[in-house]
């Protein structure tokens, strides 16, 4: 069964429901399918065994999403062999366009548009919006989550420092 969580996010103040099972730290991190930029299919066991940041974005086409794509591809660099995901319902299409307009090469958007798999997984639909609320998950090489972050307010940037010190404990 689904869980429905009210009143944990708000988007410009307006109280909004997710949908989804609610992941915390210490959890081992079930596996999803979503879709590629090649439309082919991407679940948690193709990223193998690195570290994993996965970047939940309501709509990469937004200014908020945008710059947390961008912060997580300038983060990517300095992180070495950390596997940067960024997940949202935009089609693989709109991805792919908006990776190749803003020079973004070190992250792998994929879409969650088709079953909404990563989103009901991990806790980020949003029910009133059929998008996923933003957030991060942190992931070790054993794909067991080390950070979990529900940003309040879907218009707000996540924690990057918080999410990046658990990454640097990691390595």
């Amino acid at each position: 069964m689904t869980q429905t969580r009210k009143g944990l996010i708000t988007m410009k103040g307006n109280p909004l429901t997710l949908l989804g099972n609610e992941i915390k730290a210490g959890d081992q991190a079930p596996n999803f399918t979503v879709v590629q930029n090649d439309l082919q299919p991407y679940t948690l066991k193709d990223a193998g065994d690195k570290i994993k940041i996965i970047s939940v974005v309501p709509s990469i086409d937004t200014g908020v999403c945008e710059l947390q794509t961008i912060h997580f591809n300038e983060e990517a660099a300095a992180l070495g062999d950390v596997l940067i995901l960024t997940i949202s319902v935009d089609l693989p299409f709109a991805q792919k366009r908006f990776c190749g307009a803003k020079g973004i090469d070190k992250v792998i958007t994929l879409s969650d548009h088709k079953d909404l798999s990563f989103g009901l997984q991990y806790g980020f639909v949003i029910e009133e919006l059929r998008l996923l609320s933003r957030g991060i998950v942190v992931l070790d090489r054993e794909n067991r989550v080390v950070y979990v972050e529900y940003v309040k307010e879907v218009a707000s940037e996540p924690d990057y420092d918080r999410a990046i010190e658990a990454v640097k404990k990691l390595l």
